[in-house]
This record gives structure tokens, sequence and C-alpha cells, in this order.
């Protein structure tokens, strides 16, 4: 076992990938870095993380920059990363770290995992990456690399404790961060899930999946049932002096406490106003709609829109419910709409 990490820890001292969030070869890691980027980085893929890793650092340096930050402000930052209940749990977190911490993440998997948004992956990344506390992490990419050097068969996610402790039996004492990583790259860069460069792995000598002729076929995983489909209705009301009536979601369900063009039940909420429409005002539907997939669901999204602006004097009259806020359309990028409410404003603001 001590021969085939020694391989993997060779290999990743000559193939690390440079990424933003990793200190220099020698250096500490600094804790709120790696902590940010794994939290980023759940389901997200590490080419959409690195710039918003970079714009995130620049606009908020520290942890605690973080936790004074307005979280409406940090939502709005997270827009289009999804996931929107990381963007919530994040900013949660760093304030509990910056006031009942004393600023300090804790060291260890099982204190970790207290924290608002840490679960075992990321817990264990972090006690590994930052503290070098010896701990597993096993997130896609490691769990391939197992089970295909292990041979291991049986599907996920059945299998995820015996991938772990087959980690656990490569995990070295001394430098369990590089093999945490070591373990992320090597499943990014050749233990790829389709194509797999076996050829060019460390450890093709030592994978059994490889030897048996199976690797492209594990990891195996339970077919999964088709996702539902689900419809709404959004409804784009402008006002004649270039503002848009834009409301923020409850603080529970999807999406929650971010932005949105006002919309009706699509995700098990209740409506946000009564009637058909908001106001009872009279709509027209666009013929476009917008599709969006999420986790556990399809969305076609119908569009409707006022036949012309409102005027100010009239709009002033609607009774706006808590949430409900007029926005500048000049500076609607700066709201921090979801990709779903990006895709519907970019087609219910084009012209008439």
């Amino acid at each position: 076992m001590n021969r085939m990490t020694d391989k993997m820890l060779r290999w990743y001292a000559r193939h690390a990938r440079a990424l933003p969030w990793r200190a220099p070869p020698g250096q500490r890691p600094d804790p709120y870095h790696v902590w940010l980027s794994e939290i980023m980085l759940q389901q997200t893929t590490v080419a959409t993380v690195r710039k918003r890793f970079d714009d995130f650092v620049r606009r908020w340096p520290t942890l605690r920059a973080l936790a004074e930050a307005p979280r409406e402000e940090v939502l709005a930052a997270w827009a289009g990363l999804g996931y929107y209940a990381r963007a919530r749990n994040l900013h949660k977190c760093a304030r509990e770290v910056t006031r009942t911490l004393n600023g300090q993440f804790p060291q260890t998997p099982r204190e970790l995992k207290k924290l608002p948004g840490i679960g075992d992956y990321t817990a264990g990344a972090i006690a590994a990456i930052a503290f070098n506390h010896p701990a597993v992490a096993m997130d896609t990419n490691a769990e391939r690399v197992i089970a295909r050097l292990f041979a291991v068969t049986e599907p996920l996610p059945e299998c995820k404790e015996t991938l772990r402790r087959h980690a656990e039996e490569l995990l070295p004492k001394d430098t369990p961060g590089d093999f945490a990583q070591a373990l992320m790259d090597l499943g990014a860069i050749i233990c790829t899930p389709r194509d797999p460069a076996c050829a060019l792995c460390p450890l093709m000598e030592d994978c059994k999946a490889s030897k048996q002729g199976l690797a492209e076929d594990l990891p195996r995983k339970r077919r999964k049932p088709p996702k539902p489909r689900r419809t709404g209705r959004a409804f784009w009301i402008e006002r004649a002096d270039g503002r848009v009536l834009l409301r923020r979601r409850p603080e529970k369900g999807m999406l929650g406490a971010m932005v949105e063009i006002p919309s009706t039940d699509w995700d098990g909420a209740p409506p946000p106003f009564s009637g058909e429409t908001p106001f009872r005002l009279e709509f027209e539907r666009l013929r476009p709609h917008v599709r969006h997939t999420f986790t556990h669901f399809h969305l076609k999204l119908a569009l409707h829109r006022l036949p012309e602006p409102l005027p100010i004097d009239r709009a002033r009259l609607l009774p706006l419910p808590p949430g409900w806020f007029w926005h500048p359309l000049d500076k609607l990028d700066t709201v921090g709409l979801p990709t779903v409410m990006k895709k519907a404003a970019n087609l219910l603001r084009g012209p008439r």
C-alpha cells in the first residue's frame, strides 16, 4: 500500500494542477481559501470555479470580510453557481466561525461538520488540505480512482463505505493533504469517467480494474429514475421610468432568498400572489419559453409581460407585498438573478 501511495504522491509532485486556491509547494494553505473553494466546487466544475473564486477573494479577502458582508451581496455574487443553499450556508458559516470561534476553523472532520454547509467530504478535504489532519476526502474523482484501483464492482452509493476503507488503507500519515489532492487530480486528469489514460497512470500496474478490463465500467451506479417535469409562469412588469418589478424569494425552498422575476408556483411553494396574475394585470404571452434543469426536475417556464410599461403614477398604487421591489433595468446584472431568471430576463426585456 505504501508503494502505491508513494507512486501517487510522486506523480502529484510533478503533475499537480495549478489552482488559485492551492498553496505553492512547501507553503501552508490558507484555511479560508481551502474552505471557500471546497464549498464552491460542490456540484460545480473547476473551470467555472476558477474565475469565481478569484472574484470572491478579491471582493472579500478574509473570512471576517465575508462574514461582515450583507448576505444579499453574497447571494448576488454567487448567482450563476447554482445550488444556492451553499451561498446561504457559506455566509452563515463565515459569521459563525468569526463570532464564536475567533475566526479559526476547527481542524478535525468531526468539529468541521458542526458548521453550516460542511458535510463528510468537505470536512475531510478541509481537515486534510488545510490542517494536514489524517482524513480522507472522497469526492467523485477520488471514488472513481479507488473503485478502479481495487475493482469495486458494487454500485454507488452502496459501496461508498468500502471505497472509504480502501482510501484509508492508502492514507499517508505525514502528507494527507497532498494525498487528497493527488486523488482529485488523478481522477480529473488521468482516471477520467470516459477513455481513462491508463497508459499514463502511475498506478496502472496496481490497478485491478485495468487488469480485468473493467476500468471504463467502474464505478457502477444505480440507474436514476427520470426527472419529473414541472411548469410555471413568469411575469415581467416594467415601469415607464425603466425599472422592473422583482421579488426576493422566501428563505426556505428552491432558490431560497434569491431575487426573481415574479412567478407562479413551480417548486411546491405557495404562489406569491393571489389570482391568476400579479395584481390582476392583463399580460401578453411571449411565444418563446425558458427551459431549465434543476437537480431534481426539469422546468418549462412560460413568459408573460405587459403590452406597455406601467405609468409611474399607476405603478405606485400597486400594493407591493414584502420582498417586492422596483429595480433599474440598466442595472439588472447587479441584483444576482439565478440562471433560470437570467434566461427569462434576456427574453422578456427584448423589443415589443
